[in-house]
């Protein structure tokens, strides 16, 4: 068995979470591997444009015990993200340049949510898929227009490059290299020790239907949005949710479209498949139980569902969570 090194790079006010958070799940990892008789599977080094303390963006800060070097690259590269990621870019060109020269010589190099603006300045990202952050996707968007971003993701792989959304997703990331790297089960395992109640494969997304509604300003719309998700067991129509909003169904399609950046339809399925997420890892009722609960006219339409919006069927995505 291999170790394998990983670097995780960081900079002044970088996202404190996203080095933590994977840090963490490594550890866990080599504990369980230790435990079996096994040597440790992963070696991490903190690395940064000078050797010393780096603050993050928390109190916290973290000692960089290495500087940015080409003739000693690791296995796996993880660079994580900042607010202020624009700022951090320009502030930091050394790394940009690093990444330019070092991301095709690596294993895996990862762009942890807004990270991925170091990627994309580096001009590794051109003409490939990309996630970050949802709150910088369409700034990434604009600045990089040969980039396809798809916000709807939790993380993406193309090539040797990952790109993660979301703070928290760097765990889920990290995760899905333990799984790489030896297997479901230890991966398992250490989601259970940190109290993860799946790991989440990586076509995911960021959303939840609940999630969306919150976000939206429209109380109008928000209203409709809350009585589709007490309501999901049962057959809803757009013409409903319009009376729903005292509007008529072409000024209502409009303006929810506008509000919550998905159409009424994709709204529905989306509260539909959150809530069968939940029964599918809470709960050991069958798939055809589960898909009437949720409103689906036929387990079959659940599993297309879940295919389209998860990258997984509904069994494959119970036994992420069972390990089974």
């Amino acid at each position: 068995m291999t170790t394998r090194s990983i670097d995780m790079v960081i900079y002044p006010e970088f996202k404190s979470f996203e080095a933590i958070g994977p840090m963490t799940v490594f550890t866990y990892a080599n504990k369980h591997l230790q435990a079996q008789g096994k040597e440790p599977g992963y070696s991490v080094r903190v690395i940064s444009t000078q050797v010393g303390p780096v603050q993050s963006d928390t109190l916290m800060s973290l000692e960089a015990t290495l500087a940015l070097n080409l003739l000693d690259l690791p296995h796996t590269v993880m660079l994580v993200g900042a607010h202020d990621i624009e700022q951090a870019v320009e502030k930091n060109p050394n790394i940009v340049q690093w990444a330019k020269q070092a991301a095709p010589k690596v294993e895996r190099f990862a762009a942890l949510c807004s990270g991925a603006f170091f990627l994309a300045a580096a001009g590794h990202l051109n003409g490939k898929r990309a996630t970050t952050h949802w709150r910088m996707a369409d700034t990434l968007k604009r600045r990089f227009p040969n980039i396809q971003v798809e916000v709807d993701s939790i993380f993406i792989k193309q090539e040797n490059l990952w790109t993660s959304a979301g703070v928290s997703a760097s765990v889920d990331l990290a995760l899905a290299f333990v799984e790489m790297d030896f297997g479901h089960e230890l991966a398992l395992d250490v989601a259970r020790d940190l109290v993860i109640f799946l790991k989440r494969p990586g076509g995911q997304s960021q959303f939840s239907s609940n999630l969306t509604s919150q976000m939206t300003t429209s109380t109008c719309m928000r209203d409709v949005q809350e009585w589709v998700i007490e309501n999901i067991d049962k057959k809803i129509s757009i013409p409903q949710m319009a009376e729903q909003a005292s509007m008529s169904l072409r000024n209502f399609t409009r303006l929810f479209s506008k509000e919550v950046g998905l159409k009424p339809s994709e709204f529905i399925e989306k509260a539909r498949i959150d809530k069968a997420r939940r029964l599918l890892s809470e709960s050991e009722l069958p798939l055809k139980s589960i898909a009437f609960k949720c409103g689906f006219a036929t387990a079959d339409q659940m599993r297309v569902g879940f295919r389209k919006h998860l990258s997984v069927s509904p069994k494959e995505y119970r036994d992420r969570f069972i390990g089974s």
